[in-house]
């Protein structure tokens, strides 16, 4: 699979979100994300405004579904989405009506094994219900809560070899990692590259000499890209 850069839009406006995603698609980015703050502040129009002014780009509408699986997913269906998230710790029969819907409307589904406790089974768990992509996330507030009592802050990475050879789907790693490490994913064996929106370019491989964060946004797609065909799948 050719690896994918995604852009999340971790934004509360549409007009914000658009000027963001009008300067990512510039740079190369390949997938737009209405991120889950876009989706509270903005829901479907949010999401529809992207449709409009991207009629041809895949959009994933992070909707975190937990329950009312059929219905989120064909608003956000409706609404021009192409890829909709459901929570592997939602019951079985909601992730099974995401998938359903998915079927019925055309658009693919991304499982999230966030605060799974055993990761690798919560991934295994989604794509034998149907799933089409894995999410493997380590949440905010996890991340947050752990590094605050003192102790290593849980990295995607930790487990992402685990998980890549525990399913035949493709996945991405999301939560806590630096460009550089989100860039170095495709060697894991996950092509989904995810860059979090607004985006801060900390990485020294992708500074340019202006500052220009569009120029150094160009940069990371170019080194994503030029990995080629990454294996997905179990090993």
């Amino acid at each position: 699979m050719k690896p994918i850069v995604q852009i999340s839009l971790d934004i509360t406006t549409s007009r914000e979100a658009l000027e963001t995603a009008e300067m990512a698609m510039r740079a190369g980015v390949d997938w737009l994300e209405a991120g889950t703050p876009l989706i509270i502040a903005e829901g479907m129009h949010g999401v529809r405004a992207l449709r409009e002014r991207f009629p041809d780009t895949p959009i994933v509408a992070d909707l975190k579904t937990m329950d009312g699986g059929y219905l989120e997913a064909e608003m956000m269906a409706k609404a021009g989405a192409t890829h909709v998230v459901v929570m592997a710790r939602a019951h079985e029969e909601t992730i099974r009506c995401v998938v359903k819907a998915g079927r019925d409307f055309g658009v693919q589904v991304m499982g999230d094994n966030m605060v799974c406790e055993d990761m690798v089974a919560g991934a295994k768990w989604l794509e034998d219900l149907g799933c089409d992509f894995v999410i493997h996330h380590i949440g905010y507030d996890e991340r947050r809560g752990i590094a605050a009592r003192g102790q290593r802050m849980p990295s995607p990475l930790d487990q992402l070899r685990q998980v890549v050879a525990a399913v035949s789907v493709p996945v991405q790693a999301v939560g806590g990692l630096t460009l550089e490490q989100a860039v170095k994913t495709p060697e894991y064996g996950a092509p989904l590259v995810v860059l979090g929106a607004p985006l801060t370019i900390d990485a020294e491989a992708f500074k340019t000499a202006s500052g220009d964060l569009e120029s150094s946004l160009r940069l990371i797609c170019e080194k994503v890209h030029a990995y080629g065909d990454v294996k997905v799948g179990k090993k």
